[in-house]
């Protein structure tokens, strides 16, 4: 059984002007390192498709969906919020974002792979049901796991999160009453920092643990061990997706975290087991953060070097 690689050319096109952190170059060099370390040889390497309105209006507000689908720029930028823009390009890659985890849940669902990551930019996690923000259009994990449960008849799917930034859209989505039963959310992040949230009264299916700046892949591995694998264990989830953000890496000066490559697998073999245990294995990686270029890449290898062991 293979790892996918899921990414699209689309995703190079959509940029926000010049000196934005989130630039075409990170996926570059995403896509570098792995080449570079012999990994797409390795893998399952498949274009990601457009995702379908429909799909994304699973976990979005449908006239949000549309207002992004009929606003696009034909020349130029448009503004959703004070540092997240769209250019010409930007719906196709958010679409190809969004695409890249309905096909990889529904690789894994086919057999056709046991995991599979999503090299794909725009990010997600920040979206909310009806609004962009931090970067993110549409929420590309929340239209993976809607489509899990409600395109694939799962009735159990874990997300979990660490990226430096609390994911605040995902945690928006599914702290819905509907969703609870459905979906829980176990994520790490610096706090106090952007956006603010993840600290204040959250639902019961969500297993935040905020960290202070400085922490480092000790308080991490804790964190993983003492509150996310428990909650893990008792929901017994049909899938694992992870919210692979890199920038709580020491050398991203985007946050304040000190993880290193070694931390990142290190976690990917934790959660591997459980979904070995709990998941026949499948799990649904999709790019979020990350701004230093190299320590990007290097992680994101580790990381899907550790899923292509399976």
């Amino acid at each position: 059984m293979t790892t996918a690689y899921i990414t699209h050319g689309d995703c190079l096109r959509h940029e926000m002007g010049p000196g934005h952190p989130e630039n075409p170059e990170r996926l570059s060099s995403v896509n570098e390192h792995m080449r570079d370390a012999g990994l797409l040889e390795q893998l399952r390497c498949l274009e990601a498709p457009l995702a379908a309105a429909g799909d994304i209006k699973r976990v979005h507000a449908p006239a949000y969906v549309d207002l992004i689908f009929e606003n696009a720029p034909n020349e130029g930028y448009a503004q959703l919020d004070p540092d997240t823009a769209m250019n010409p390009y930007t719906l196709a890659a958010a679409r190809r974002a969004a695409g890249a985890g309905v096909l990889a849940v529904e690789e894994l669902m086919a057999g056709r792979a046991q995991n599979a990551f999503c090299a794909v930019r725009p990010c997600g996690h920040h979206a909310t049901q009806a609004r962009a923000m931090g970067f993110c259009i549409f929420n590309n994990i929340a239209v993976a796991a809607a489509y899990a449960v409600e395109g694939m008849g799962l009735e159990r799917v874990a997300i979990v999160d660490f990226d430096v930034h609390h994911g605040n859209g995902t945690e928006d989505m599914f702290s819905a009453p509907a969703w609870q039963s459905r979906v829980i959310m176990a994520s790490f992040f610096q706090h106090p920092f952007y956006p603010g949230t993840g600290t204040d009264h959250p639902a019961p299916n969500m297993f935040n643990v905020p960290l202070s700046a400085g922490s480092d892949g000790t308080a991490a591995r804790r964190a993983l061990e003492r509150h996310w694998l428990p909650a893990l264990d008792e929901f017994k989830p049909q899938m694992i997706l992870i919210s692979a953000g890199f920038d709580a890496h020491r050398e991203d000066l985007l946050g304040g975290l000190a993880l290193v490559e070694d931390d990142y697998a290190w976690m990917t073999r934790e959660l591997m087991k459980v979904a070995g245990q709990h998941s026949d294995g499948r799990i649904v990686s999709m790019l979020e953060g990350g701004y230093n270029l190299s320590a990007l890449g290097r992680s994101a290898v580790a990381h899907v070097k550790t899923l292509a062991e399976h």
